[in-house]
């Protein structure tokens, strides 16, 4: 029971919407042996009802792999399953004219007529609603439904049935097979509905990331574009100074090199997030961000009145690992608290979209932790229970901001 539980939560939202639909018509196949084929056995015999209920069990099956085909069809990992349409409409036609002989020409006694009619109705209507499946055109759709009503008075008023009972046999057929036929188009509609948002999502959440990337971007390109275009005319001054053997030459490089260590420490605090970083900017980001990519996020706790250099910590770790609840797992909700201990300050981020290693790896994390463990801090993170994943950094309250 565990593995099976474990497998289902494995599975995206659509897939599981996948799962949920593709069972669902398997279970009309089942039906149809529990709920008419095994009670022909009882009302005719062994031999003819065993006989019966084979052919129901090979139309049940038919409609299962039928179905499963269609459904593979409409995400487009298959071809049109045409030929097991077909097959499944002339498996339908000779269990439906059977049911009909035997109604009429068969063995007399209690039940036998509703057993017989039972099973002409049953195979008509589940037929038409996986059929209708493998078929996108609506008007096709409405073609299959009244052309198995038709095809139903076709065989049954001709091999002796009465006209108001053919009449009657075809409304039901025609009810039926076209509430299952509009089941099948809504479940289609839905499982692709649910793909697309899915993937709507997911569009979100790299268009968030890359939003996130183009920010980094400016912030580097206004660190670097003005030194560097200092450093080049500088360089160039120097180069004449020097062809002129002025020693004006020295005094330009030196400038040169302390502009390029400049640039160098103010790279290193783009890429830490130590430039002007702030804590309460960062979760209001983390927020806006997550939310755009249909995550629901909550954050608690205040930000103001810590030090810079605590800030600037934990305002990684909050990138980090709303970059992680972006571009792994299936969360739906993700929480971010924010707490002042005695000597201390905790950060804690949790999701429900845990698919990250149990023990928390991968080199992002492992990143934070060399950087935490430099400034006396600690990480952990890992599973907490059924789906949730939980990063939890402490941070002391009086930090040096170290660089890289």
């Amino acid at each position: 029971m565990g593995r099976t539980r474990g497998w289902w939560r494995r599975k995206s939202t659509p897939a599981k919407v996948e799962t949920y639909t593709r069972w669902s018509f398997h279970f009309f196949g089942v039906t149809e042996v529990l709920a008419i084929g095994l009670p022909a056995v009882g009302t005719l015999g062994p031999g003819l009802g065993g006989a019966l209920l084979g052919l129901v069990a090979v139309h049940a099956v038919a409609c299962m792999v039928t179905a499963s085909r269609a459904l593979d069809w409409t995400r487009g990992r298959r071809p049109q399953p045409v030929r097991l349409l077909w097959t499944l409409t002339v498996v339908t036609a000779v269990i439906a004219v059977t049911a009909v002989g035997i109604a009429q020409h068969g063995p007399k006694g209690d039940g036998v007529d509703t057993t017989a009619d039972g099973v002409f109705g049953v195979v008509l209507v589940v037929a038409a609603g996986v059929i209708s499946l493998g078929v996108r055109d609506r008007w096709r759709v409405y073609a299959i439904v009244g052309g198995f009503a038709i095809g139903a008075g076709a065989v049954s008023f001709p091999l002796g049935t009465p006209g108001p009972a053919t009449l009657l046999t075809m409304l039901g057929v025609l009810l039926g097979a076209g509430f299952l036929a509009f089941t099948a188009i809504f479940s289609v509609w839905l499982l692709n509905a649910v793909y697309e948002l899915d993937e709507a999502r997911e569009t979100r959440a790299r268009l968030a990331v890359a939003e996130e990337r183009l920010r980094f971007g400016r912030d580097l390109h206004d660190v670097m574009g003005r030194n560097l275009a200092v450093v080049a005319l500088k360089s160039e001054l120097a180069v004449q100074l020097a062809r002129r053997g002025r020693p004006e030459a020295v005094d330009q490089m030196i400038e040169v090199q302390r502009i390029a260590q400049e640039s160098q420490r103010e790279v290193r605090d783009v890429v830490r997030g130590y430039r002007g970083a702030d804590l309460g900017v960062e979760l209001a980001g983390a927020q806006g961000v997550l939310s755009a990519a249909g995550i629901r996020c909550e954050v608690s706790g205040e930000a103001g009145g810590l030090e810079a250099g605590v800030q600037s910590v934990l305002g990684w770790v909050v990138r980090e690992a709303t970059t992680n609840v972006l571009r792994h797992g299936d969360a739906v909700r993700c929480g971010i608290a924010l707490q002042t201990g005695e000597g201390c300050v905790v950060l804690t981020v949790e999701n429900d979209g845990a698919s990250a290693p149990a023990g928390g790896g991968g080199s992002g994390l492992a990143g934070l932790r060399e950087r935490l463990s430099a400034v006396g801090g600690t990480l952990e993170a890992g599973r907490v229970g059924a789906g949730l994943f939980r990063v939890t950094a402490e941070v002391p309250l009086s930090v040096e901001e170290v660089m890289a």
